[in-house]
């Protein structure tokens, strides 16, 4: 089992950053990805990104490449989520994910979920 919890998540005015923690436990870490969801009011779930615990490579969703950025510290089991230049159409509840193997887009293939973090962007 594997649990993860997420935080950083808060208020914060458009152009503004942000970032999120996902703090994982539960077994060691090795061909493990990480991932972001995000879920707007009213909207489907959507991918923001993932990252590969073991090498780190990354995937970014196109609508967001430039602001958004992920991070890891093997040492502390922990992935970040940086957002910057942030917009109104950010604002969303975040989602971290995991799952063993290799990256996915796919929501359906996590087995693993945080509980989720708000993200409210203001004009």
């Amino acid at each position: 089992q594997v649990q993860l919890v997420e935080s950083g998540g808060g208020l914060v005015q458009a152009g503004g950053s942000l970032r999120l923690s996902c703090a994982a436990s539960g077994r060691t870490f090795s061909a493990f990805a990480m991932a972001w969801f995000r879920q707007a009011p009213g909207k489907e779930r959507e991918f923001v990104g993932s990252i590969h615990w073991t090498d780190g490579s990354t995937w970014i969703a196109d609508s967001l490449k430039g602001r958004f950025t992920f991070a890891r510290d093997n040492a502390k089991n922990t992935g970040y989520l940086q957002m910057n230049m942030l917009k109104l159409e950010d604002t969303a509840v975040y989602y971290c994910a995991a799952r063993w193997g290799s990256r996915s887009r796919r929501e359906n293939e996590y087995a693993y979920w945080g509980q989720g973090t708000q993200v409210s962007v203001s004009s």
